[in-house]
């Protein structure tokens, strides 16, 4: 949930005209992750459950991405994006960590 807020934030020193493009992949993206983690536990069922964290990790990826455009485009800096790459590296890596002690890879 850390990171969503933090996509939040960056998304509100976009430009007005990426409200509908950028901006919102970005928000929707983030918002992904935590709400695939929360349905695949909610399921009761651990192959559903390694499914979803997979969406979780696809969700992060693009989230990554979108912060790394949003640096290339000037709407944040090197800072920002740093801040926020390493809070979604270190969300990677529990999510990792969680699907490898459930059986996966």
């Amino acid at each position: 949930m850390l990171l969503a807020e933090e996509a939040y934030r960056l998304g509100r020193s976009f430009p007005k005209h990426e409200v509908y493009g950028l901006t919102s992949q970005l928000q929707r993206s983030a918002v992904s992750i935590p709400s695939n983690i929360a349905e695949g536990q909610g399921r009761n069922s651990p192959n559903e459950f390694r499914h979803f964290l997979g969406n979780a990790l696809g969700s992060l990826a693009e989230l990554e991405t979108q912060i790394l455009l949003a640096q290339r485009f000037d709407y944040i800096s090197q800072q920002q994006s740093s801040k926020a790459l390493q809070l979604a590296d270190e969300i990677g890596k529990m999510l990792k960590g969680l699907q490898k002690s459930l059986g996966t890879d």
